[in-house]
């Protein structure tokens, strides 16, 4: 064999697969399609979006003593091309990061298209036609997802756009309907919303992030509203076309809207199509390829990870599926990943989460109350002006074990790690309280809303 793990694509999942196969001494190369390493974490998804909406939360900064900073609202229309510069050296820096780093643990770096002649070869065809064949003993998939682009709405990266698309834009439309309400969707509306765009949202379901709480979700949309976002909830759309300088949206119920652009933010496709899995013997169900607990495709010696597999379809998970999957197949010891994955949505405000909701603890019969601490009560949420910020705890009354911890507010995505942490080490929410946080933090919440939660376990007990 050319290499005892070969690794295809070099996104997040595939770098972490290839470091552990070469910490482990073993021969790791990666094959890569496009020009330039990260795959879409990277080059067109996580970090790009998340550097443009740093600059857009930071023009909607203004309450408490930031106040005094506020930007004038003239300059947001000048920010989107320096911004876009900007971001493209954030990716630029990262991208050389991950490189020495590969290199520096040996991995070889493959240029191509990969497609399997059998299950342990590869041909790999470079961008000059050239193709070589690739043996090894274990591969590992990890190609990620593109955004979905039904052929019937027409895309020119103009003015119909999606979620890759929209981040090279260099200039503001004075206004954007954005059709979808899921993570993609709402990240993008908080971007282009906060920077004075005209933003409308269509969508099929009755609450953006319908999955989410109604509670932390209504935080977001009153947010979004403040900003001036309009909603069309339970509709979907029937064509876009092309008007003019602009587009116009017609929708099942016979309403249109017109907007200078449009972005189709609604999911995203595996990038398994060109794998030729078939010559493999992989089983695969309309693009998604299915895989155990180890993350072992049908073929044991293949595994898949990241986007390819499905949700939780995120860069950190993504990473851990890359490194289990290589511990699994070189036979070294089991990697348990935590029960309890942290999830994030990055818009303005952000949410986070992790555990349950109140309506899935609710169908599972789980006895529970649900404690709440504002971000407006603390000093530190005074300081900084959020307003609408919460954090709320899911406790079961039985153990007092935590079974869920919800945020939306400034931090979100960081504060979680702290109840992420208590309820693997299966604490209690009296760990909360015997627990000292920094004066003044939004951290202190925790131990807030863990204190509603002990008042009403103690009248509970009264009653």
């Amino acid at each position: 064999m050319d290499y005892d793990v070969l690794i295809i694509g070099s996104g997040p999942a595939g770098q972490h697969a290839a470091w552990q196969a070469a910490r482990m001494g073993k021969r790791a190369a990666i094959v890569e399609r496009k020009p330039k390493i990260g795959g879409a974490g990277l080059q067109t998804g996580t970090i790009p979006s998340k550097a443009m909406r740093e600059v857009s939360y930071l023009l909607s900064r203004s309450g408490g003593m930031r106040q005094a900073l506020a930007p004038d609202g003239r300059s947001r229309h000048g920010l989107l091309a320096d911004a876009v510069r900007r971001k493209e050296a954030v990716i630029a820096q990262q991208e050389s990061v991950i490189l020495q780093r590969l290199l520096r643990h040996g991995v070889a770096l493959i240029p191509g298209e990969a497609s399997f002649v059998d299950a342990n070869t590869v041909q790999v065809a470079d961008a000059g036609g050239n193709t070589r064949h690739i043996s090894a003993g274990i591969i590992i998939l990890a190609c990620g997802s593109r955004p979905r682009r039904p052929v019937n709405i027409p895309f020119d990266k103009k003015t119909v756009l999606d979620s890759t698309s929209i981040l090279n834009l260099r200039h503001l439309p004075d206004s954007l309907l954005v059709v979808g309400g899921g993570v993609i969707a709402c990240e993008f509306v908080s971007i282009f919303a906060a920077l004075g765009v005209q933003v409308c949202v269509v969508d099929s379901h009755a609450q953006l992030l319908e999955y989410l709480s109604e509670d932390v979700v209504g935080v977001l949309a009153d947010s979004f509203l403040g900003m001036g976002v309009t909603f069309h909830m339970r509709e979907r759309v029937a064509e876009i076309r092309h008007e003019g300088n602009g587009t116009v949206t017609v929708l099942e119920s016979g309403k249109q809207i017109r907007a200078d652009a449009v972005l189709y933010a609604q999911g995203r496709e595996p990038n398994s199509g060109g794998l030729n899995l078939a010559a493999a013997g992989v089983s695969v169900q309309d693009g998604w390829i299915g895989v155990d607990r180890h993350f072992q495709t049908s073929v044991p010696h293949i595994y898949a990870v990241g986007d390819l597999v499905g949700r939780p379809a995120l860069a950190s998970t993504g990473m851990e599926q890359g490194r289990a999957a290589v511990l699994h197949a070189l036979g070294g010891a089991e990697y348990v990943t935590a029960d309890n994955l942290p999830m994030a949505v990055y818009t303005i405000p952000e949410i986070s989460y992790v555990g349950k909701t109140e309506k899935e603890v609710h169908q599972e019969n789980i006895p529970c109350i649900v404690g709440r601490a504002y971000f407006k009560d603390s000093a530190r949420g005074q300081i900084i002006g959020d307003a609408q910020g919460m954090l709320k705890l899911i406790v079961d009354t039985r153990n007092e074990k935590i079974l869920g911890v919800h945020i939306v507010g400034e931090q979100a995505s960081e504060l979680v790690h702290i109840g992420q942490l208590v309820m693997n080490l299966h604490g209690t929410v009296r760990d909360l309280i015997s627990n000292v946080f920094n004066y003044p933090t939004l951290a202190e919440c925790y131990k807030l809303a863990a204190l509603d939660c002990t008042h009403q376990l103690e009248q509970r007990k009264k009653t």
